[in-house]
């Protein structure tokens, strides 16, 4: 049986991780007034967001394939997709307390929760096979930027109110960008998933599970701990700050 962990993938998940961890101190420095950013804005630091997030899932896509390969049962993948959605309503909470006007209610963990639950699905149904998986991530993320269009412009103004709020923004099929510190729905992102599945089914095996070198074991095991990491390094990163703004009294 094969395992469901493949060295590369789990240190391109950790790569992921690391440069998340230096856009989210750069983040934490605008926030406490070290440096003057325009995070929502400023194209040096949307892309860079957009390529993290593309990361994360991406490797989401493919670590499902393996998972299903290596005969991961419904059980197995209830307990991890619990641990995620928990994660999720933590960090509703904590950023609900850090940023009431703009707390997350759909963001990268939400998003993961529900596109993992119908990317299994569809691996278990042998919906994903051959070019599906190429052809459906391409439709959704070439269909989101149109459908938003359709909901500014053509929608009736009720249908487009409903979807723009919170209990229906996480579709992705919006007016506008929601006031929100973290946005990942399911459209455009589902198709990146879905990229990664058939990547996964692509790629040989041997490559997946080839020699990563001594920086890539390391981020390789980042990598395969990467729930634990993305919970932890915020508050870390925003205790030290904290700390050091106290010391220095600022």
């Amino acid at each position: 049986m094969p395992s469901a962990r493949q060295p590369r993938v789990d240190a391109l998940r950790g790569l992921a991780l690391v440069w998340m961890t230096a856009y989210h101190f750069a983040f934490d420095l605008n926030h406490f007034g070290v440096i003057y950013q325009n995070f929502y804005d400023d194209p040096l630091w949307t892309l860079q967001r957009t390529a993290i997030v593309s990361l994360f899932l991406f490797t989401a896509g493919l670590g499902q394939v393996l998972a299903v390969q290596a005969g991961q049962g419904w059980p197995r993948f209830g307990r991890r997709w619990a641990q995620i959605a928990g994660c999720a309503a933590l960090v509703s909470l904590g950023s609900w307390w850090m940023f009431p006007r703009s707390w997350i209610s759909f963001g990268v963990l939400h998003g993961m929760a529900v596109m993992l639950l119908l990317v299994r699905a569809g691996l278990q149904g042998r919906a994903l096979r051959g070019a599906a998986p190429w052809l459906l991530g391409l439709a959704l993320i070439l269909a989101a930027p149109m459908l938003g269009q359709w909901a500014a412009t053509q929608a009736p103004p009720a249908l487009a109110a409903a979807l723009d709020s919170r209990w229906l923004n996480g579709l992705g099929v919006v007016t506008h960008k929601p006031v929100t510190e973290d946005y990942v729905p399911l459209l455009p992102w589902l198709g990146v998933m879905l990229l990664g599945v058939g990547a996964a089914r692509a790629l040989p095996p041997a490559w997946l599970g080839g020699p990563v070198g001594p920086l890539g074991r390391g981020l390789a095991w980042l990598g395969r701990h990467s729930l634990a990491y993305y919970m932890l390094h915020q508050p870390v990163l925003i205790g030290a700050l904290m700390a050091w703004g106290a010391l220095r009294g600022f």
